[in-house]
């Protein structure tokens, strides 16, 4: 959340990622970071454990969701 306050301070547009499990945590941060506009999107927890191949797919599964973020 911090990267992408600070990315969006400076114009750029941003997508926080977060596992469910940090979905709320992400917006309290936002919040205290000023940005509560700036929620993230979530992906099926836990992530570590994953193989290259599965994180793959789950970021697949949130692609159209990110593009729709940065182009509104």
């Amino acid at each position: 959340m911090h990267d992408g306050s600070v990315l969006e301070e400076h114009g750029v547009p941003s997508v926080a990622i977060c596992t469910e499990v940090f979905f709320s945590a992400g917006k309290v941060q936002a919040r205290v970071l000023g940005h509560s506009d700036l929620e993230p999107l979530t992906v099926e927890h836990p992530i570590q454990s994953l193989t290259k191949e599965e994180i793959r797919q789950r970021a697949d599964g949130i692609v159209e969701k990110i593009v729709d973020r940065l182009t509104k």
